[in-house]
């Protein structure tokens, strides 16, 4: 018998909480918010070395749906972030977080978008690589975007960009103190020394039998779908 939604999200997130936590991953690390609470994960990143977060710990918390993985969960800082890619009340803008649905308007491709392959780890390691690398093209907060253009192009002679960073990581310092954390801040310091010896396979238990199934019953109703159009709405 196929599992609910709810029920194959939780089995999802146990595994996924249990494997980061038994092999953590550079810059970042995931708490739940409530312990009798899977859906809702409290999330601190740590700025990277050598960028103008270095230093930084920014907290953020995520939620997932019910459906997870098949929907993606939302990342909002709770921390200041004044960035081109997060919006004024913390939501993160990125296309791995846009359901996967065919909207040319957006200028993102349906392959860049969500995926029930993708991960926690993987979201987390897309948002520490949007800090210093934004996307200005289809920006959430404008005014940032702006400036970190100025800021870039003219090689860090703007400095009303890096000046604003610069404070919010100072004042991220204080939440590291209260939460008695130890911000890395050299590279040494920022890459784990447990290093996961299969990082970018997935746990063969992840996705049960039943798991399997139900996604493969989705693809099966698609396919079936495609084929009845294909068969009634073929173009003479």
């Amino acid at each position: 018998m196929a599992q609910s939604p709810a029920g194959s999200a939780i089995k999802a997130l146990q595994l996924e909480l249990k494997k980061i936590q038994a092999e953590p991953v550079e810059g970042f690390r995931v708490k739940l918010v409530n312990d009798d609470n899977l859906f809702e994960w409290e999330v601190a990143i740590f700025g990277p070395p050598g960028t103008l977060y270095e230093g930084g710990y920014f907290k953020a918390h995520m939620k997932f749906p019910p459906d997870y993985p098949y929907s993606p969960p939302s990342v909002r800082f709770i921390s200041k972030m004044w960035h081109p890619n997060v919006y004024e009340n913390g939501e993160v803008c990125i296309s791995i977080l846009h359901p996967p649905v065919d909207d040319p308007q957006s200028g993102e491709l349906p392959s860049e978008r969500w995926n029930p392959t993708q991960t926690v780890r993987t979201i987390l390691l897309s948002v520490i690589s949007l800090l210093n690398e934004p996307n200005t093209f289809s920006p959430a907060n404008v005014d940032a975007s702006v400036m970190f253009r100025k800021w870039k192009e003219s090689k860090g002679k703007e400095k009303e960009y890096e000046n604003i960073i610069r404070k919010q990581v100072q004042a991220t310092k204080e939440d590291a103190e209260r939460d008695q954390v130890r911000v890395p801040t050299t590279l040494q310091e920022y890459c784990v020394s447990s290093i996961p010896t299969h990082d970018n396979q997935v746990d063969a238990d992840f996705y049960d039998d039943t798991y399997v199934d139900d996604l493969d019953d989705e693809e099966e109703d698609m396919y079936h779908e495609d084929d009845e159009e294909d068969s009634g709405n073929e173009e003479s």
